[in-house]
């Protein structure tokens, strides 16, 4: 069975570490935009995992991370946050 709760904070860790974004620049981030998170409320929340999808998606868009990929090794598949196919737009809405 997955570890959901682990698999988003070991996710979100690699996001910071790959940008060397320490928690402590986090909430400063978080403060420049008006957000107030201290390093404690953060270390808190990475720790156990079981932060919102709002608090994610905020750290996500404060480091500038536009595409994540997820990896299941258990199951052997690779799951894209972003679809990397291309789709062309038409003009007669085929």
């Amino acid at each position: 069975m997955i570890d959901w709760n682990d698999k988003v904070k070991r996710l979100l860790k690699s996001e910071l570490m790959k940008r060397g974004i320490s928690n402590a620049e986090l909430a400063m981030m978080f403060r420049e935009i008006g957000i107030e998170e201290t390093k404690a409320s953060i270390d808190s929340k990475i720790s156990r995992g079981s932060f919102s999808a709002g608090f994610f998606l905020q750290c996500l868009s404060i480091i500038r991370c536009n595409k994540i990929e997820i990896e299941e090794y258990e199951n052997n598949f690779l799951m894209v946050a972003e679809s990397n196919v291309e789709y062309k737009k038409t003009t007669n809405g085929k």
